[in-house]
């Protein structure tokens, strides 16, 4: 199973010095639907991270697909308050870790 990191090349950059070799530059927020809709049917990846702040750009429906998708899972990073890996530690384990 690989990693895909998907995002802007500053975001994207220190994965690819960590090792990660599929990362996605899409330019526009278009290319960048596209690309995750790609990664969700995927079966070589199991991993997808994203900005967070790029997730929230994402049309609802997309977001509840990514968010409810298992494999691959989408992580959502960023500097930005988000709760999306939370939530999805506490869906796949039960217990809410940051209690």
């Amino acid at each position: 199973m690989e990693i895909a990191v998907v995002g802007t090349q500053s975001f994207t950059l220190g994965f690819q010095l960590a090792g990660v070799t599929r990362i996605l530059n899409p330019p526009n927020e278009e290319e960048m639907q596209q690309d995750l809709r790609q990664l969700l049917n995927d079966k070589e990846v199991g991993i997808v991270v994203i900005d967070a702040a790029d997730l929230l750009k994402m049309p609802d429906r997309l977001r509840i697909q990514l968010s409810d998708s298992i494999s691959p899972t989408f992580l959502g990073i960023g500097t930005e308050q988000d709760n999306t890996l939370r939530e999805q530690i506490k869906s796949a384990i039960g217990v809410d870790l940051w209690k």
